[in-house]
């Protein structure tokens, strides 16, 4: 629960080895989120190419107007398990999950933020890079097929019309942040977030972003490996991350229907 000192917005942003873009991205936070009501809270995992170091500079070196928390975790833990601690440690009313290598754009982040925090209907909000007619920069044809593939399984299995649950920007009420509890620590956090979300009856909006993918020699970190690995998560907390009364109900039916088309064939 937040304190009564608690801010309006939390910005949690998990880092690993993003030193050519610390800068970048803190000229950005101060140009949209630079305000007494807002934390930052960083999340460094691990990181051993100097991002440490210069988190540490900036800061000292700068005064803003946002309160700043930088946590250090001594070994790479991955990326959920990073926002996993940056939540637990947030305060705001809002929190706003932001990537630190500026492949989506903090403009964005902050009409996201205008928009959840003037509609009191609206409890969570995700960014989509396949939503509108933004600037987009994109050229990895087998991740972008992946990620409309993992919707699509998505959209299936929840019964929803998402149509890019992988993007990294998503803002959520203190609401739903007290209703989730995230248990996956890599890249399959996106998905594990949209599935709690979706059990706890909170309806998920959407809304369009711009995209400058980066490449590998950049330092983007997500590969064909997560890609499988995203399909095992989705089966997963779809047909075994339930409580006991849904798994018993799933395996009724299951061996209803199977009951029912024996029978069916044996008629015929």
């Amino acid at each position: 629960m937040p304190q009564e000192n608690s801010k309006t917005l939390s910005i949690v942003i998990p880092v690993f080895n993003e030193i050519n873009f610390l800068r970048k991205l803190f000229e950005q936070i101060k140009k949209f989120f630079n305000n007494e009501y807002t934390e930052v809270i960083i999340v460094d995992d691990g990181s051993n190419d100097g991002s440490s170091d210069l988190l540490a500079e900036l800061k000292k070196k700068y005064n803003y107007k946002f309160s700043l928390k930088i946590i250090r975790l001594d070994i790479n833990s991955g990326k959920g398990k990073a926002i996993q601690i940056g939540i637990k440690n947030s305060n705001g009313e809002y929190v706003l999950l932001q990537d630190a290598d500026l492949e989506l754009d903090c403009k964005d982040a902050k009409e996201m933020f205008e928009m959840i925090s003037t509609n009191k209907e609206i409890k969570c909000i995700f960014g989509s890079r396949y939503l509108s007619g933004k600037l987009k920069k994109n050229n990895y044809f087998f991740n972008n097929l992946v990620g409309k593939i993992n919707s699509l399984i998505f959209n299936i299995f929840f019964s929803q019309s998402l149509s890019d649950v992988h993007c990294g920007l998503k803002i959520l009420h203190r609401s739903v942040i007290e209703k989730i509890q995230l248990s996956i620590n890599d890249f399959g956090i996106e998905i594990d977030l949209a599935s709690q979300i979706v059990r706890n009856n909170f309806f998920i909006y959407e809304f369009g972003v711009s995209y400058f993918f980066r490449s590998k020699v950049q330092g983007k970190k997500i590969t064909w490996v997560d890609g499988l690995k995203s399909f095992y998560y989705l089966i997963k907390v779809r047909f075994f991350d339930n409580s006991a009364s849904t798994n018993l109900s799933i395996a009724y039916s299951a061996v209803y229907m199977a009951f029912v088309g024996s029978y069916l064939l044996c008629i015929w």
